[in-house]
């Protein structure tokens, strides 16, 4: 099923950005001359990666990259959306996009039917002040959890974890805090006892340091009636054992969450070729880019083209990755699932849509919700 691309969207992003123009290599090429990406903010993580596979590009195959970034997940999505990007280079706005909540939850988008190619895992976990008594997630109860006033990227993520624990929000004493960085200073400063987060803010460091000193919440990959109810609230989520942090290290690793930071998207209609190239485009240049950033081996295809992952997967990229001998059944299975999903959302929109068009928005809202929880609900 493919969803219409809407002709007009309210959010328009500055197209900015970097071109890497070298010239082509005598050898044929099976990228396109020029493409446009979009991303974070110059100066984030999913830019700077951007920027080291499109230089690779550039070097190997002669293709001109253009980057447009973009600080809000609006403004990431909608030239994707709108054919003026080819590619997105996307955090948690692609689920919730795919979803139709949160920004999405608009009458103007809904669910948007986008595919991915790969994303590169990143740990995501409950530092704990080390004082304070929490080595499991169920700990947490009635402990006081920080939160980030108006960031649904961070608060849905830290909900699946609590869920991972049988807890809510209803069971600890979650406390929002304005900023990011207010939150992540929250544990040193005796404010709260516990956050969720990347293991490497410098605000964690610090706590390291203090005399609370920290402490990750067990997350142990055996625990498979967590991880269900994990993947109730958030599929994209997978185990992930990571040795890069604070308070964390090869000797002392801790097992965590991953999600995929950036997501690599386009739309389902993508021609299948174009994926498969751009694919093995991103294999082929691994070795190019993998030192770009510390993080950046993690761009390996046998661990970065697997499910769970915010999207389904394009056909065209599990084409490669059944050559490539990565797909397995499994992930077939997970994909189907996915696809399955995501094809239920898009109907209720149509239907929500149909039925809403002469209530307002607080009524179409509530409207949604209803269709979306039942179209959830009709796969179980």
């Amino acid at each position: 099923m493919t969803r219409t691309r809407p002709a007009r969207l309210a959010a328009a992003s500055l197209i900015a950005g970097a071109a890497f123009a070298i010239s082509a290599p005598a050898q044929a090429q099976e990228l396109p001359d020029t493409m446009t990406w979009s991303s974070y903010d110059v100066g984030s993580a999913g830019y700077a990666e951007a920027s080291a596979i499109a230089d690779a590009f550039g070097r190997k195959y002669g293709t001109r990259v253009r980057i447009q970034p973009s600080g809000s997940s609006i403004g990431r999505l909608q030239p994707v959306v709108s054919g003026r990007a080819d590619y997105g280079f996307l955090a948690t706005e692609a689920f919730f996009s795919a979803e139709g909540i949160y920004d999405f939850a608009d009458r103007r988008w809904g669910p948007q039917n986008l595919r991915t190619l790969a994303g590169r895992p990143s740990s995501f976990g409950m530092p704990t002040a080390a004082d304070a008594g929490i080595e499991k997630i169920a700990d947490a109860r009635g402990k006081r959890v920080a939160f980030v006033a108006g960031n649904p990227s961070v608060n849905v993520k830290c909900d699946g974890i609590l869920a991972f624990g049988g807890l809510t929000r209803d069971d600890v004493e979650a406390i929002m805090f304005p900023t990011y960085g207010a939150a992540m200073s929250s544990l040193a400063a005796g404010q709260a006892d516990a956050t969720c987060t990347t293991t490497t803010p410098s605000q964690l460091y610090e706590l390291a340091e203090s005399p609370r000193g920290i402490h990750w919440a067990d997350i142990p990959r055996d625990d498979a009636e967590g991880w269900e109810r994990v993947s109730d609230l958030a599929p994209f989520f997978a185990p992930y054992t990571e040795t890069v942090g604070a308070g964390i290290s090869q000797e002392n690793p801790a097992q965590l969450m991953a999600y995929r930071y950036p997501v690599l998207v386009t739309m389902a209609d993508k021609s299948a070729d174009d994926v498969y190239a751009m694919t093995k485009a991103l294999d082929e240049t691994y070795d190019m880019f993998k030192d770009g950033t510390a993080v950046m081996p993690r761009w390996k295809l046998d661990e970065a083209g697997l499910p769970p992952i915010d999207v389904p997967f394009h056909e065209g990229a599990i084409r490669y990755l059944e050559e490539k001998g990565i797909w397995t059944e499994e992930a077939q299975a997970w994909n189907d699932r996915a696809v399955k999903r995501l094809d239920a959302l898009l109907a209720a929109w149509d239907e929500a849509v149909a039925e809403g068009e002469s209530l307002g928005d607080e009524e179409f809202a509530a409207l949604w919700e209803e269709k979306r929880q039942a179209a959830v609900a009709s796969l179980n």
